[in-house]
């Protein structure tokens, strides 16, 4: 941490352009501002911890501790009263807003951050060297280049752990794939179409036409020895029958093989094109249940990842009150309604929930207004809880289709509070079964442990058993050994005596 006092200059009352020419000449940024101290981070990890709190606007122990030992000294009774009105005597100028926000409710300090701030903070960083003399520029560079990257492998960490984004990313491509698919299949149609326009009517959909146009391209060459082929595309034995006997009587016009290659290889691209949508898809569903399982039990996964991509991450449709997540999407409408004073938007894009469609007219503003109220306890739950479940989203579920059911026949749906309380308590029980099955493996394989300690105490002491008694045979063979070879010995000494 730095502190400057800014000296009286005419440069800084003047217009924001010549303040900008000022800082970068140090003869004149010198007589602005004056050095009066410095305060240099114990590590890099004090570093990274500092420069996190800063830019989420919150005042550090260190940051608070500098500016009460720097800054001029003000008497307990004075503070008081120049708190209630905002002054302390002094002006301190703070780069971020939100920290000199923190520091004038903390220290009752008045703060001053604007554009001219800005450009005197950038020239003391140019010319910092020269007023801190223990500094050389080029460490000053190598410092804030680690800093920086450290500050930046943070962040995306952080992304990382949450993996909202990809999930935005997804369901952006899966718009844009299903725009350019509904494209590439009409023209499939209209290309193949001169050629086989019988076909058209057999085969509504537009992935089964592409793989049917691919199979059979030249019309004129379809046999029966191509039937199975068209039964495993269309599953169905007598679509297949039909298909060929309308490419017998087909009354399209011939093409020559230059053309006919051009549209089989069209019609292959929109089939993989096709393929690999279905992956995305599955690739989604998957993400949303890793990210957001209750928003995805509650509203579906597309249409919570399309919540997910407006709001532009999860912390922050977290964030978002539940008028807001009402009409996420409907932006123009809501501000066409507010300039010609028309009706605002009932729903924006939690329209194409289900529940909505359902509802009768009447209630689709009310079934809007319940529908995005859980939308935003779902995710809410699923960005600030440690452990993910989809419990929460299930029962929320239910919330809203007993609402559906009270708007239809009058029926009284149950509390928030007791449904939460609910699964509360299931959950609960769910870890005290899972504690309890964990503490008897413990037990269980601290038995075997015990078991296994004992077999081979057990296999020890016998196999020392069998050592004494094979040590006390060896002993008493030795012994009688040694008896014999006396005995032999002295029987030899009584017949060289004779």
């Amino acid at each position: 941490f730095g502190l400057f006092e800014l000296k009286f200059s005419e440069d800084i009352g003047s217009s924001l352009a010549e303040v900008q020419k000022s800082v970068t000449e140090l003869n004149r940024l010198s007589k602005m501002v004056k050095f009066k101290a410095f305060m240099p981070f114990t590590s890099a990890d004090d570093a990274l911890k500092n420069i996190n709190s800063l830019t989420e606007g919150v005042m550090t122990e260190l940051l608070k501790d500098f500016l009460e030992t720097n800054l001029p000294k003000i008497d307990a009774n004075k503070k008081k009263k120049k708190k209630k009105k905002g002054k302390a005597g002094f002006q301190l100028m703070v780069l971020e807003k939100k920290l000199g926000n923190c520091i004038r409710e903390v220290m009752g300090i008045q703060v001053v951050s604007d554009r001219k701030v800005e450009e005197l903070t950038r020239g003391i960083r140019e010319h910092f060297h020269h007023f801190y003399k223990k500094l050389r520029p080029e460490d000053i560079h190598q410092t804030q280049l680690a800093l920086s990257h450290s500050y930046s492998r943070c962040k995306v960490k952080f992304n990382v752990h949450r993996v909202d984004n990809m999930i935005i990313q997804s369901i952006s491509l899966l718009d844009h794939i299903d725009k350019d698919l509904n494209t590439f299949a009409m023209r499939v149609r209209e290309w193949y179409g001169w050629h086989f326009p019988e076909l058209i009517k057999i085969a509504e959909d537009n992935y089964m036409f592409a793989r049917l146009a691919h199979f059979i391209q030249h019309k004129e060459r379809l046999s029966e020895e191509q039937l199975p082929g068209l039964e495993n595309i269309l599953m169905d034995a007598g679509r297949a029958k039909e298909v060929l006997e309308a490419a017998r009587k087909s009354m399209g016009q011939e093409l020559s093989e230059i053309d006919m290659l051009n549209i089989s290889m069209f019609a292959k691209r929109v089939v993989a094109l096709s393929e690999y949508r279905k992956n995305l898809h599955d690739y989604l569903i998957k993400k949303m249940n890793d990210c957001a399982p209750n928003l995805s039990a509650l509203i579906g996964e597309q249409v919570g990842a399309r919540l997910i991509s407006k709001a532009g991450s999860l912390t922050n449709l977290a964030k978002y009150p539940a008028s807001t997540v009402q009409i996420l999407g409907a932006e123009k409408a809501l501000f066409r309604a507010m300039k010609t004073k028309g009706n605002t938007p009932k729903y924006g894009l939690i329209f194409h929930s289900t529940f909505i469609g359902r509802a009768q007219p009447k209630n689709k503003g009310r079934i809007s207004r319940y529908l995005a109220n859980k939308c935003s306890i779902a995710s809410r739950v699923d960005c600030f809880s440690e452990e993910l479940t989809n419990k929460y989203g299930l029962k929320l579920r239910d919330q809203v289709e007993e609402r559906l059911n009270f708007y239809r026949t009058g029926q009284t749906p149950r509390k928030n509070l007791d449904v939460m309380a609910e699964v509360a308590a299931e959950l609960e029980s769910e870890a005290k079964e899972a504690k309890d099955q964990k503490e008897g493996d413990d037990n269980s394989t601290e038995k075997k442990k015990k078991k296994k300690r004992k077999r081979d105490a057990d296999s020890d002491e016998k196999i020392k058993k069998k050592k004494k008694k094979s040590d006390k045979s060896e002993g008493s063979a030795k012994k009688k050994k040694k008896k014999k070879d006396k005995d032999s010995a002295k029987k030899k000494k009584k017949k060289s005596k004779e």
